[in-house]
């Protein structure tokens, strides 16, 4: 097996478009997007199956010896790779390299106290959540589990969740956060599960654990751009649904939607090796390979956000790696645009260019902390810390801003609603007015009523013009 074959090109550099020109022209890309949907009916994903046992041994070998190196960049392109990792043998040296546990040498040592300490510490605020959460843990996956290795499996996971949450009592937990925990503490185990998924918390999705959601969905909004670069005519047709339906996945890394663990512990690897953002291409991906589908659904119809809510079953899952690995070399964050702005956004004035969505992404975003992935790898746990404390302080700003541009927005709708509603009443008025000015201004001096006079019926003309347009009736 040639190790050429393996270690691809790093596919999540931060290197610009022009430097690296799309490898498929616009039509072509789009055509090896939309052929999945033939694979589906012709192929059942097999992952790294296809691989001979030569080839698993020789990749196996170079996985061990990067690890053993402990060189980031090697692993990831190896974790990118078909088949990724491999095993969990594997993956439990890769996975810390990814999140940088071995790195890191600015993260304190635990103490040996540290093991019980945390149970001593102040009860989190979302431990009733973890614990009835948890309490539905394990449900696919592993197999075969007896009642008693459930409740010891379960015991650990609330254990893992609780530790990480008193230990950096800052993160708020949100539901579908055990089902990342799970896959963790079951690859890795219990005792190195710890300083990795503390580091996965606060430097790769610390903006899902804010005290809201309100960085979640600045992701979201990303997802349309990516898919108008490819196919605007999908993009037109999805336009009408705000992409909430994409929330549960890429909250959870994917591991509430997928029920094999294989294929999330495969997914795994690929998310660890590449960007925050990579997430939301993938959905992406899924997307514009459903597009057939998807256009035979009408917009105003309810199955089609439960059809976009809902991963394809089966999921092809290298296929959708290599694809999405190919959208996002070609049409990088940087270079996307909207194709229209998303409603919670204010709209901008006509003449002011559209902003481009990846601008509006704070630096302290782990879309843009993550990017280039290696990042991690160089970060604290202190670091992380204060991001996440620097985002949601910029997220609580951004609210106050939507909140009051949401209500100057309403007070202008009410305003024009009353005006249109007493518009007789106001043409009425202003038209005593004028004759009153007139007279007024007649007898103090004569020959300027006239000029006067010219110049309030034009205003009101104008006034009347305006409101007999409707202009604000169809505003409303």
């Amino acid at each position: 097996m040639d190790p050429s074959s393996v270690v691809q090109p790093s596919l999540s550099d931060n290197s610009s478009p022009s430097d690296h020109p799309p490898d498929h022209p616009f039509e072509t890309l789009q055509e090896l997007l939309s052929s999945v949907a033939d694979e589906h009916r012709n192929a059942r994903d097999s992952n790294s199956d296809a691989m001979t046992p030569d080839d698993r041994e020789q990749k196996a070998s170079l996985i061990h010896e990067a690890c053993q190196n402990a060189d980031f960049d090697a692993v990831a392109r190896l974790a990118i790779s078909p088949g990724g990792l491999l095993e969990d043998s594997l993956r439990r040296k890769a996975w810390p390299i990814l999140l940088g546990c071995t790195r890191a040498a600015d993260d304190p040592e635990p103490s040996p106290g540290d093991e019980t300490a945390w149970k001593e510490w102040p009860e989190h605020r979302d431990e009733h959540q973890v614990q009835l959460d948890v309490d539905r843990s394990f449900v696919y996956y592993p197999l075969d589990m007896s009642g008693s290795e459930l409740e010891r499996r379960r015991a650990e996971l609330q254990q893992l969740i609780v530790r990480t949450l008193r230990t950096h009592p800052c993160l708020c937990y949100f539901q579908g956060y055990h089902d990342i925990v799970q896959v963790f503490l079951l690859v890795l185990g219990s005792d190195s599960a710890v300083p990795a998924v503390a580091r996965l918390s606060l430097l790769r999705i610390r903006d899902f654990m804010l005290p809201t959601l309100t960085a979640a969905m600045a992701h979201l909004h990303l997802l349309f751009p990516i898919i108008g670069a490819v196919d605007r005519k999908l993009s037109h047709h999805l336009s009408r649904i705000q992409p909430f339906f994409a929330l549960s996945a890429t909250l959870t890394m994917y591991a509430h939607e997928i029920q094999g663990y294989g294929d999330i512990a495969r997914l795994f690897d690929f998310l660890l090796a590449n960007e925050a953002v990579m997430s939301i291409y993938l959905f992406a991906t899924i997307i514009l390979n459903r597009r057939l589908e998807l256009f035979d659904l009408d917009p105003s119809d309810p199955e089609l956000h439960a059809t976009l809510s809902s991963l394809p079953r089966p999921l092809i899952l290298e296929t959708l790696l290599s694809r999405c690995s190919d959208l996002f070399r070609c049409y990088p964050p940087e270079t996307l645009k909207f194709t229209q702005l998303p409603k919670s956004l204010p709209a901008p004035p006509p003449l002011i260019f559209r902003p481009r969505p990846w601008k509006l992404i704070p630096a302290s975003s782990v879309l843009k902390s993550t990017s280039p992935v290696h990042r991690v790898a160089t970060q604290t746990l202190e670091n992380g810390e204060g991001l996440f404390h620097t985002l949601a302080e910029e997220m609580k700003r951004r609210q106050v801003a939507e909140d009051k541009a949401r209500e100057w927005a309403h007070a202008k709708r009410r305003f024009r609603a009353n005006v249109w509603k007493h518009r007789r009443q106001l043409l009425v008025t202003g038209a005593v007015l004028v004759g009153v000015i007139g007279w007024y201004i007649g007898r103090r001096q004569p020959g300027m009523h006239v000029r006067v006079g010219e110049l309030l019926c034009g205003i009101g003309r104008r006034v009347s013009a305006i409101l007999g347009r409707g202009l604000w009736e169809r505003e409303l």
